[in-house]
């Protein structure tokens, strides 16, 4: 666990032990008390998530090379390469783009990092997410201690798509987004693999 992520344990669990004060400040009659308390808490969050959004979009993205791990707490992803798959009948200007991610459990005991996602960027900043039922090894899949697994996620992109950047996230519905200078964190930009001018084919 980093700094940053204790530093939000921390407050989330003073902010905890704060309700249980203002909570009993209420239940003893004392209301100045609680309130006073309350805006406390409240001013301490307002300045936590006012640095949260200047860390957010003040620090420049963050790019990774191919061959680079990424890795979340004992997890760790490494883009190796992409290619096109060809012999897939797509009836648009559509490709299907087959991306090589190693996957390592550097821990003791067999892990997953069980919300982790993918999708594809280009440098006009368009997405497209995983195209579900291509792939085999999923990403989330679990990895026995010190053992490496080797996951290819496809996506559907567009046919003029280029510039193909790879990014990790764990979604919106965690604690990650409050995380200051974290690549989920709330309106960061988030960390990409650049694969090529193209589809970086292989």
């Amino acid at each position: 666990m980093t700094f940053r992520e204790l530093l939000l344990l921390g407050l989330v669990g003073w902010t905890a032990v704060g309700h249980l004060g203002v909570a009993l400040s209420f239940a003893m009659q004392q209301r100045e008390k609680a309130l006073r308390h309350l805006g406390w808490i409240g001013g301490v969050w307002a300045v936590y998530l006012a640095a949260l959004l200047v860390t957010s979009l003040l620090q420049p993205q963050k790019t990774v090379a191919i061959g680079q791990r990424q890795c979340f707490d004992e997890m760790c992803f490494t883009v190796t390469g992409a290619d096109e798959m060809p012999g897939y009948l797509i009836r648009d200007s559509s490709r299907l783009v087959r991306v090589k991610v190693s996957v390592t459990n550097r821990g003791h005991h067999t892990e997953s990092e069980s919300i982790l996602e993918a999708y594809l960027i280009d440098r006009q900043g368009r997405r497209w997410n995983e195209v579900p039922g291509l792939t085999g090894v999923r990403l989330t899949t679990r990895v026995p201690a010190g053992g490496s697994v080797v996951s290819e996620p496809v996506f559907k992109v567009a046919g003029s798509a280029s510039g193909l950047g790879l990014v990790f996230t764990h979604g919106w519905k965690q604690p990650g987004v409050l995380v200051l200078g974290g690549s989920d964190s709330l309106l960061h930009k988030r960390t990409v693999v650049w694969l090529g001018d193209r589809s970086a084919q292989n």
